[in-house]
């Protein structure tokens, strides 16, 4: 049987009939500025989430961009702090709907249960049972987008690069669309409050992260996450309002800020570059190969030893060892990609890793040591007994270059067998094979097509928004150690 989640604010934050609620929703609509023609498709939203009267008229500002969305937009990641439960991460329901007096809104449970194979990610309906942040933006988008699915997560104490690591793995592609919930600052006096709103606007629109603090946006974690992951993609950014309840509804003795902000993702690149980008990515992908060849090399054994270690914490624990960075070579502390893979008795037990980088190396062997365990869905979690008949290897993989192709054909040319590594996405479906994939599958057209497969993709599959990238991977596995048994002897 399906759970819907109820409408916990209606009434409250906004109205409980669904006449009043519909003509609320509409005439803020109807009073904010249209976009202009030529005006970016919007990829991502900030938007404020206090009760209608106060914040209303703010986020239409944004809302009033997405309807050019409808039909187009089939899935919004909506993301929000967490007001009223303690946690660390983020957190996702097991319901299968949130339900408002518009009608219910099913949750894309696909992409939910992707998202739980992140560590910092994990099921909590305690933090959405009675939260605001979220549905209260659910009338704008029921009246702008029409039929749609979300995934619905709040942020409690999180990391930058976890929050970013998360919407990285939702981003999709025309089909999904980011909402980022917060409001800003709060219970200062009128003044006060558009000073220090005006500096978190300077931020967002320099896509500064850094220079948000917590006294700055209740969804600064959230914000954040975004703004980092915005200025790897190259997102543009637009404010659209900004302003608070002194100016909405309220005296000015003590307001709460609110900000609206629209992020479009930069045109795609022009088919008659693609031969000069190709020829300056080479020398780069070969730099950056012989980079993490030497890396590994000088960390091999460390590697292997923390990511064992890592899965020895996770059978005592329940997550990944925290890791020291103080404790490790400088190599190690930077930001790194990695993928951990399991072999129980010649066979895959669990795989999973980072295709970009974005948090230190050693941290990521770590935590995807611990997830390729317990978090990988297509297995069970590993349990004590195959511990010590484990193979255990780990890929540094070099930074996605894109190929530039226009059909599959194209694709397959430019492949290098048994040396790249392959990513590709389109329409929100993304999948990625490790280099070491091409011994199973050596010829070019199977390893596409498998790999489309994987992605949820028929093998003939093509269309205009297909991208693909390549990379390299360097790999030590415990297998070559002169004494893999070393590897699970008890760790403190």
């Amino acid at each position: 049987m399906s759970h819907v989640r109820p409408a916990a604010v209606a009434g409250l934050f906004y109205p409980a009939s669904p006449r009043e609620l519909d003509a609320a929703v509409r005439a803020m609509l109807a009073a904010a500025p249209p976009p202009a023609a030529d005006e970016p498709w919007p990829k991502a939203i900030i938007a404020p989430h206090a009760g209608y009267v106060y914040s209303g008229p703010v986020a239409a500002t944004a809302y009033a961009r997405l309807a050019r969305l409808k039909g187009r937009v089939q899935r919004v990641v909506l993301i929000g702090p967490s007001h009223r439960v303690c946690l660390e991460g983020l957190a996702v329901p097991r319901c299968d709907a949130f339900t408002t007096p518009l009608g219910p809104v099913a949750l894309d449970r696909a992409a939910v249960e992707d998202v739980l194979s992140l560590a910092a990610v994990t099921e909590l309906d305690a933090a959405h049972a009675e939260e605001h942040c979220l549905e209260v933006h659910l009338p704008f988008l029921q009246e702008v987008l029409g039929t749609f699915t979300i995934v619905p997560l709040v942020v409690g104490d999180a990391r930058t690069d976890d929050v970013a690591a998360v919407l990285d793995r939702l981003w999709g592609a025309e089909e999904t669309l980011i909402v980022v919930s917060s409001d800003l600052s709060h219970y200062l006096t009128y003044d006060s409050a558009r000073t220090l709103d005006a500096a978190t606007c300077r931020a967002i629109e320099t896509l500064d992260a850094a220079a948000i603090g917590r006294e700055q946006a209740c969804g600064g974690a959230a914000v954040k996450g975004l703004l980092a992951l915005a200025k790897r993609r190259h997102l543009r950014v637009r404010t659209l309002d900004l302003r608070n309840s002194g100016d909405t509804a309220g005296d000015r003795r003590r307001v709460v800020g609110y900000g609206a902000w629209v992020f479009s993702e930069p045109s795609a690149d022009k088919p008659n570059r693609r031969n000069d980008q190709e020829a300056e990515a080479k020398p780069i992908a070969s730099s950056a190969s012989s980079s993490a060849r030497d890396l590994l090399q000088a960390n091999a054994e460390t590697l292997l030893l923390l990511a064992s270690a890592s899965i020895d914490h996770g059978l005592r624990c329940g997550r990944p060892l925290p890791v020291e960075l103080r404790d490790y070579p400088e190599g190690l502390r930077s930001k790194g990609a990695s993928f951990v893979t399991l072999t129980f008795d010649g066979n895959l037990r669990g795989c999973v890793g980072s295709p970009e980088a974005y948090r230190p190396l050693a941290e990521d062997v770590s935590v995807n040591a611990f997830a390729a365990a317990f978090r990988d869905s297509r297995f069970e979690r590993l349990s004590p007994a195959e511990r010590s008949g484990l193979t255990l290897s780990v890929s540094v993989l070099t930074p996605p270059v894109r190929i530039f192709c226009m059909t599959e054909s194209e694709l397959l040319a430019d492949l290098q067998p048994n040396t790249d590594g392959l990513i590709i996405e389109s329409r929100g479906h993304r999948a990625l094979f490790l280099p070491q994939v091409w011994t199973m599958l050596p010829q070019p057209k199977a390893f596409v097509h498998q790999l489309k497969a994987k992605a949820g993709l028929a093998a003939d599959y093509w269309a205009p928004d297909f991208q693909a990238w390549r990379f390299h991977a360097v790999s030590v596995s415990s297998a070559g150690l002169a004494n893999p048994a070393a590897l699970w002897e008890p760790h403190p």
